[in-house]
């Protein structure tokens, strides 16, 4: 399977006014796995750069001023991406700001749905992670991706941690690329009953007090909450 992940900086945050896209990167995986491949370009906007933008990402009208058009790179942008699955994080954003752009570069190169599928990481993990912070640099910390020197937004930059953020939430070692070699087939392997024979095992019980403590605490919790208290129904589903 082959995926990219997909990060853009843009002069603004709203596409309704006009804002455009100053930079793309791609970073691609097949089959979970980093190949190395990837996509980076800046792209003149021929418009101002927002100040509260200029601050996230760090780029100016200066040095995109060199920079070639969106209309000069879409087709080399979109044979790249073509028939993969783009992973994004809070993908309406980005998709928007693309569409756009290939809107005004030209009318046949059609919409991003129209070359790819795509996959929102932040849904992903508004549904793992419901009442948390879920932006990438919150995710970054909750998942242990290293983010030291990343003192601005950069679109490859923010790429390369979306992916390794994205292999963590879907698959943990996946990330680690090991080969077929280093995992036994462990679906047909036979179980194997551990011998506790001599083995002496304490079993610790909870005293009267504790346990009337923790019913005073499940009841508390169970008045607190709208749909009561999870462990005391399960508990009563049990018995």
């Amino acid at each position: 399977m082959r995926q990219i992940i997909l990060d853009t900086e843009t002069t603004g945050l709203k596409v309704e006014e006009g804002h455009r896209i100053i930079e793309i990167g791609c970073i691609e995986l097949v089959n979970r796995r980093h190949t190395g491949n990837h996509y980076h370009q800046y792209v003149s906007p021929e418009r101002e750069i927002e100040a509260a933008a200029g601050k996230v990402h760090g780029i100016t009208s200066e040095f995109l001023s060199t920079q070639p058009l969106f209309q000069n790179i879409a087709e080399e942008f979109l044979a790249f991406v073509a028939g993969a699955e783009l992973v994004i994080h809070n993908a309406d954003f980005d998709i928007s700001f693309l569409d756009y752009e290939l809107s005004l570069a030209a009318k046949t190169l059609g919409m991003i749905g129209d070359h790819c599928q795509v996959l929102d990481t932040l849904q992903m993990a508004r549904r793992m992670h419901p009442g948390q912070r879920n932006s990438l640099d919150a995710l970054c910390r909750r998942y242990g991706v290293l983010t030291s020197g990343r003192e601005l937004h950069g679109a490859l930059l923010d790429a390369r941690l979306l992916s390794e953020v994205y292999l963590a939430m879907t698959g943990g070692q996946a990330m680690l690329s090991l080969s077929d070699d280093d995992c036994s087939d462990t679906a047909t392997a036979p179980a194997r009953r551990i011998d506790r024979a001599g083995v002496d095992l304490t079993v610790l019980r909870c005293t009267a007090e504790e346990l009337a403590a923790h019913q005073a605490r499940l009841a508390r919790i169970d008045e607190a909450s709208h749909d009561g208290c999870v462990w005391s129904r399960l508990a009563n589903d049990d018995s």
